[in-house]
């Protein structure tokens, strides 16, 4: 299987991994439980950091021009915000155990945000005088 196959099977099965994490019900599944303040957040945030890296990496991948491929990134952006918001408001009026909550968005949308970032000051840095 080529690089940018496995890149693009690598973001799809993460995205599945958050959508059934944030819609699925754990009430009732005996799963050990943590008291620590905003671990939630934690959590929404290192989903979509994770999914706008691995998109990004994916797209890096097809080698388009670097304006064309920029443009790509901050697409993928704004499609994982909207994604996120579209995940809180399914939570709050189509699920019965899980509520939206918009710090959760709020979470998701830094996430994104700087792994836009880390993907810039990674893979766009301006090359120095040799």
């Amino acid at each position: 299987m080529r690089k940018k196959h496995v890149l693009a099977v690598l973001f799809v099965s993460w995205m599945v991994f958050v959508a059934f994490s944030s819609l699925y019900s754990f009430e009732g599944d005996d799963l050990p439980s943590m008291n620590i303040p905003h671990a939630d957040k934690i959590v929404h945030f290192t989903f979509y950091f994770v999914a706008m890296i691995l998109g990004s990496l994916f797209l890096l991948e097809l080698k388009s021009d670097r304006k064309d491929i920029l443009k790509k990134i901050k697409f993928l952006a704004i499609l994982l915000i909207l994604f996120g918001i579209i995940i809180e408001v399914i939570q709050g009026t189509l699920t019965v155990a899980r509520s939206g909550d918009v710090l959760d968005a709020v979470a998701n949308s830094t996430g994104v945000a700087l792994g836009f970032i880390a993907i810039l000051s990674i893979f766009y840095r301006q090359r120095g005088l040799k």
